[in-house]
């Protein structure tokens, strides 16, 4: 089962919010972001099926012209 988490830049480093679950994690860095992120699913899921979690980073820019 693959698991997709929505990241994006915050103030403090990171979030991720998986898509189709309720998971949000956030770190300061890229690594512990990754880290939480391992976590979060084990913690939710709860059972020791192996996952795999792509990660997909949303630049969210506004320009004007």
């Amino acid at each position: 089962q693959e698991i997709i988490f929505e990241l994006t830049v915050s103030e403090g480093g990171f979030e991720a919010e998986a898509l189709g679950h309720s998971i949000f994690t956030e770190g300061e860095t890229w690594a512990e972001l990754k880290e939480n992120i391992i976590e979060a699913v084990a913690c939710h899921f709860d059972d020791n099926v192996k996952r795999i979690v792509r990660m997909h980073f949303v630049k969210d820019e506004l320009l004007t012209a």
